[in-house]
């Protein structure tokens, strides 16, 4: 089986994210999606708790499209993806990245080690993806060229929350209203 692995902080999860783990199922990129929500990763700091975090991403889970609740707390991708390859020995493990990963991807820890795995790459504007892999000498990789760009930041609709007016083109409502509810708990 061929398991998309889907990493992000999801702070909160947006349309966005979900349309795109829908389509990567739908379009068989991927025959199962594994969205695997951070907790405190080494680049970002002060998020919603995993575990309500979680619960909103829940809210999509089905057969085909799973949250991961073992995993959250480890602080780099490479340590991530060997979990997981103990957990799936006999599966492939393709690596889901915005190509704005790909400008820096040398930085990441053990970068050589997240090489091993087949990745799927988004497009994002004004970046060469191909450009960049043959950088990085690398072979295994698909990109997602049949989905449309979608222009959602988290950071948006963290700032704009109180005002559903704002957000609601870009969060499902159900979401909405039980991430207002963690935030009104928070204070």
């Amino acid at each position: 089986m061929k398991i998309g692995i889907y990493i992000g902080s999801f702070d909160p999860v947006h349309k966005g994210h979900i349309r795109l783990a829908r389509h990567l199922l739908k379009k068989h990129y991927v025959d199962h999606l594994l969205i695997v929500p951070t907790g405190n990763y080494w680049n970002k700091q002060d998020l919603t708790p995993i575990e309500e975090r979680v619960g909103l991403l829940k809210l999509f889970e089905n057969e085909d499209l799973e949250i991961e609740t073992e995993y959250n707390s480890l602080p780099y991708t490479y340590q991530l993806l060997r979990k997981l390859k103990e957990r799936y020995p006999d599966d492939e493990l393709d690596l889901i990245l915005g190509a704005d990963n790909l400008l820096h991807f040398e930085d990441w820890k053990n970068a050589w080690e997240i090489m091993k795995y087949p990745w799927i790459i988004l497009k994002r504007d004004g970046i060469d993806i191909r450009q960049n892999m043959e950088r990085l000498k690398k072979k295994d990789y698909v990109v997602v060229n049949d989905i449309r760009e979608y222009d959602i930041s988290s950071s948006y609709i963290r700032e704009n929350i109180g005002d559903y007016e704002k957000v609601k083109d870009f969060i499902h409502k159900k979401v909405y209203l039980r991430y207002r509810k963690i935030l009104d708990n928070k204070s």
